[in-house]
Protein backbone atom coordinates (compact mmCIF):
# COMPACT_ATOMS: atom_id res chain seq x y z
CA UNK A 1 0.00 0.00 0.00
CA UNK A 2 1.20 3.68 -0.94
CA UNK A 3 1.93 5.95 1.77
CA UNK A 4 -1.57 7.80 3.03
CA UNK A 5 -1.29 11.76 3.48
CA UNK A 6 -3.65 13.16 6.34
CA UNK A 7 -4.42 16.68 6.90
CA UNK A 8 -4.06 17.18 10.64
CA UNK A 9 -5.46 20.23 12.33
CA UNK A 10 -4.05 20.82 15.54
CA UNK A 11 -5.80 21.99 19.20
CA UNK A 12 -3.77 25.08 18.91
CA UNK A 13 -5.46 25.74 15.56
CA UNK A 14 -2.72 24.70 12.79
CA UNK A 15 -2.65 22.42 9.87
CA UNK A 16 0.40 20.17 8.48
CA UNK A 17 -0.05 17.56 5.90
CA UNK A 18 1.85 14.32 6.93
CA UNK A 19 2.42 11.13 5.41
CA UNK A 20 1.49 7.71 6.93
CA UNK A 21 2.73 4.40 5.87
CA UNK A 22 1.06 1.30 7.34
CA UNK A 23 2.95 -1.61 6.12
CA UNK A 24 0.32 -3.98 7.95
CA UNK A 25 -2.82 -2.18 6.15
CA UNK A 26 -4.24 -4.14 3.14
CA UNK A 27 -6.47 -1.55 2.19
CA UNK A 28 -6.61 2.24 2.33
CA UNK A 29 -9.67 1.54 4.22
CA UNK A 30 -8.04 -0.26 6.70
CA UNK A 31 -5.20 2.27 7.21
CA UNK A 32 -7.88 4.87 7.77
CA UNK A 33 -9.58 2.78 10.86
CA UNK A 34 -6.08 2.44 11.97
CA UNK A 35 -5.10 6.08 11.95
CA UNK A 36 -9.01 6.84 13.48
CA UNK A 37 -8.88 4.27 16.36
CA UNK A 38 -5.28 4.92 17.53
CA UNK A 39 -6.31 8.62 17.30
CA UNK A 40 -9.26 8.37 19.41
CA UNK A 41 -6.99 6.72 22.34
CA UNK A 42 -6.03 8.80 25.18
CA UNK A 43 -2.28 7.57 24.64
CA UNK A 44 -2.72 6.93 20.93
CA UNK A 45 0.58 7.72 19.19
CA UNK A 46 1.25 7.60 15.20
CA UNK A 47 4.84 7.40 13.93
CA UNK A 48 4.31 9.78 10.72
CA UNK A 49 6.42 12.10 8.32
CA UNK A 50 6.66 16.01 7.18
CA UNK A 51 9.12 16.14 4.04
CA UNK A 52 12.10 14.28 5.19
CA UNK A 53 11.51 14.44 8.78
CA UNK A 54 10.16 11.48 10.99
CA UNK A 55 7.03 13.07 13.28
CA UNK A 56 5.38 11.73 16.18
CA UNK A 57 1.82 12.51 16.54
CA UNK A 58 0.38 12.58 19.75
CA UNK A 59 -3.87 12.28 20.01
CA UNK A 60 -4.19 14.30 22.95
CA UNK A 61 -2.88 17.55 20.38
CA UNK A 62 -5.16 16.36 17.11
CA UNK A 63 -8.09 18.22 16.95
CA UNK A 64 -9.32 16.56 13.15
CA UNK A 65 -7.45 14.66 10.78
CA UNK A 66 -8.70 14.36 6.90
CA UNK A 67 -7.51 11.90 3.88
CA UNK A 68 -6.00 14.69 1.92
CA UNK A 69 -6.41 14.63 -1.83
CA UNK A 70 -3.12 13.17 -4.19
CA UNK A 71 -0.88 16.37 -4.31
CA UNK A 72 -0.84 18.01 -0.99
CA UNK A 73 1.74 19.87 -0.24
CA UNK A 74 4.23 18.42 2.41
Amino acid sequence: MEDLVLRVRLVSGDTMDVTYDDRAGASEGEVIDHVVTTLSEDSGVLRCRHGGRLLVLYARGVATVEVAPRGAVL
